[in-house]
């Protein structure tokens, strides 16, 4: 086992702006392993919330560099659940690693990661399309020039029942909001009755990731469904979610890759919890890792590809939603050109 890995910038079409996050380029990190004259290929993109630079991941890559290359490959879990102790304080380096396994024993094996999981791919959800925060007439424009059939609407500012009324005199489209943690549990209770009226199909995230109590009350009055995002980190936290929130949105990063999102999903659907996975602004080596999970899922969010100009690779296709999965082994994933 050999252990590779890169940095890219990766240039968003427009200025993506939340509640609590502005930026222009995305920074991310991908992983290579490579065994026996194959590659499997990861990602982990840095985050400023969650406190993950890449120099950070790097550090502890090399620092465990040769216990990686050391481990053993026969199984694919096994391996994964080796290094997992090692990377329990850095949930995104061990994405990169769990996904470029993935990626790798598909390949090395010859079968997609969704049929070695025996999952029937012919019916799997739309992917919503992101309209980040910005001035009304710049989120309209955005809406119009992406035709869409599910948007997903950024919120957090002092007008946004006005956003999104504005944004439905355009579109019929269904529209989900996500308000990464910006607003009160009085806000939450009323805004979910203008937004109910508006054809928004769920609320993701109204309130401060800890506030257990306020999502107790918004959990009561609340007239739409409400997704656990930043409340909602690793495995443990499924639990927790179940009593005050609908449904579970799972990012591959946060809770260390797709090994434990199967497990999340699974336990989240033993609770009757509704599961959607969302990405992190990933190139399509990342996305590619989301999508052999569609056939388990409610909901799902991989625009990233779309958001950016400058992909670094290829993997599932997408037309107004509609999602081809890659017919590659592994993940699906290609890589543009060679970076070892």
């Amino acid at each position: 086992m050999k252990l590779h890995f890169k940095v890219f910038e990766l240039k968003l079409r427009h200025t993506f702006k939340i509640a609590h996050d502005q930026r222009d380029v995305q920074e991310t990190l991908i992983v290579g392993l490579e065994h026996e004259g194959m590659m499997g290929y990861g990602e982990a993109t840095a985050n400023k919330y969650y406190g993950r630079p890449v120099a950070v991941m790097i550090d502890i890559l090399e620092n465990n560099r040769s216990f990686i290359e050391g481990a053993t490959f026969d199984s694919l879990e096994n391996f994964i659940e080796t290094l997992a102790p090692k990377f329990s304080q850095n949930h995104f380096a061990l994405c990169a690693l769990d996904v470029a396994a993935h990626d790798l024993f598909g390949k090395l094996k010859g079968f997609k990661i969704h049929d070695y999981w025996g999952l029937d791919s012919t019916i799997i959800p739309t992917t919503n399309y992101t309209i980040g925060i910005d001035s009304m007439d710049k989120m309209v424009e955005k809406l119009k020039a992406f035709e869409w059939p599910i948007y997903k609407i950024k919120l957090g500012t002092t007008q946004d029942v006005e956003i999104i009324k504005e944004l439905r005199k355009h579109t019929r489209s269904t529209f989900r909001v996500d308000a990464n943690c910006a607003w009160t549990v009085e806000q939450t209770i009323i805004n979910s009755e203008a937004l109910k009226q508006l054809g928004v199909e769920f609320i993701e995230q109204p309130l401060k990731a800890n506030d257990w109590k306020g999502m107790g009350e918004v959990y009561k009055y609340s007239v739409l469904p409400l997704i656990a995002d930043e409340s909602c980190i690793e495995e443990s936290d499924v639990n927790q979610c179940a009593n005050y929130f609908h449904g579970i949105n799972i990012k591959l990063m946060k809770c260390g890759g797709l090994l434990p999102a199967l497990r999340m999903i699974a336990n989240g659907r033993s609770k009757g919890m509704k599961i959607m996975v969302g990405c992190m602004t990933e190139s399509s080596v990342g996305i590619s890792a989301i999508s052999q999970l569609l056939p388990l899922l409610d909901y799902v969010d991989m625009d990233g590809p779309l958001l950016i100009t400058n992909d670094i690779g290829i993997g599932p296709k997408f037309s107004k939603g509609r999602i081809q999965l890659s017919e590659e082994m592994g993940t699906g994933v290609t890589i543009h050109s060679s970076w070892i």
